[in-house]
């Protein structure tokens, strides 16, 4: 079995601790006056919601789209909360017929949330069938095929779709246009990370953690709170098995160390990533399936969880050429860039 990286971004479905343990569910807020970070996103979402509570009406159909581990799944069970409603939770991968979303709809009630996850992944033969269930409430199921083929249509009680993925580019145009409320999620601000942290280092029950320890473990979570979540749970057995229960600076330097986590945040992977480029491909710059066939790697791994952080804190450059080295990512693994090497100014593909 691969080892788990341990700052993925994807979330890790069948770790025990965060599908059973009902303190990691409690972690997520519930009203929206609760959610930390995303503010711009959060105040319209705030008026959307009261306008729609004041008319007696159903949220409108909510697009969210961004990196992964940002809080999409949050949100949609904090719009469920907000407009005291169900929220049912699937994802693109899972829809694989038609029937399967058929199913979930009409068994929904009225006002209800149906969260689809990935939904850039639905198949074709199923996105057709949320258009009309989208604008008009209903959906027109075939039986059998051929000259005794028939059309029937189920009505559907009103509900919002709320549909995230993490690449909204990948989404046709005909689902995107249906979406009344589309809206980026931004990785999260150090600040907010430790608001977050202490938050559920009240609720894991964590007593010996100091504030510098807050303060380091956010600045190795790649600004997405998942990671920091999943880092904060690291540190606490370690300051439990090796701490005597204390954990400051140095006790999350010391156990995220075992885990191959430099301060940066950055991962093994990431290091490898890096280094591919700067020894084999003198910098760059070079394509990332040369690169993800160097290291034996998914390029869609590298793309969604690789390069989105290493981009944002410029070690990065994607230019038309395919990726490049910047001087601080060259400078971080101690290779010297020759003198076409890009700026850590220019711009990204």
């Amino acid at each position: 079995m691969a080892k788990e990286r341990i700052v993925s971004q994807n979330a890790q479905v069948a770790e025990p601790e965060a599908e059973f343990d009902p303190q990691v569910l409690e972690i997520r807020p519930r009203a929206l006056a609760d959610y930390v970070g995303q503010r711009a996103l959060v105040e319209r979402l705030g008026i959307a919601l009261d306008a729609a509570k004041a008319r007696g009406d159903t949220m409108e159909h909510v697009l969210l789209h961004g990196p992964p581990g940002l809080g999409k799944t949050t949100l949609a069970h904090v719009i469920a909360a907000e407009m005291g409603t169900k929220a049912y939770i699937t994802s693109g991968p899972a829809l694989t017929k038609a029937g399967d979303l058929v199913g979930t709809l009409t068994k929904m009630e009225a006002g209800d949330i149906l969260f689809i996850d990935e939904i850039h992944r639905l198949p074709a033969s199923v996105e057709e069938y949320i258009y009309p269930a989208m604008e008009d409430r209903r959906i027109d199921f075939t039986l059998d095929s051929g000259m005794h083929a028939r059309v029937v249509t189920i009505s559907l009680k009103p509900f919002t779709l709320i549909g995230a993925t993490t690449r909204a580019g990948l989404l046709t145009q005909a689902l995107r246009s249906r979406f009344g409320i589309a809206q980026h999620l931004e990785f999260y601000a150090h600040a907010d990370l430790v608001s977050i942290l202490v938050r559920a280092a009240g609720i894991y029950g964590i007593r010996g953690i100091r504030e510098d320890a807050f303060d380091a473990i956010a600045a190795r979570a790649r600004g997405t709170p998942r990671i920091a979540l999943r880092l904060l749970r690291r540190v606490r057995d370690f300051a439990q098995v090796r701490g005597q229960g204390i954990a400051d600076a140095k006790t999350v330097a010391s156990a995220l160390a075992l885990e191959g986590i430099d301060a940066r945040g950055l991962d093994e992977l990431d290091r490898k990533y890096m280094r591919a480029i700067a020894d084999i491909y003198r910098g760059g710059p070079v394509g990332v399936e040369a690169i993800a066939a160097t290291l034996a790697e998914d390029s869609g791994t590298l793309e969604d969880v690789v390069e989105p952080y290493l981009l944002q804190i410029g070690f990065l450059a994607r230019t038309r050429q395919g990726r490049r080295l910047t001087k601080h990512g060259a400078d971080a693994i101690g290779f010297t860039l020759s003198g076409d090497a890009p700026s850590d100014g220019q711009l990204f593909e």
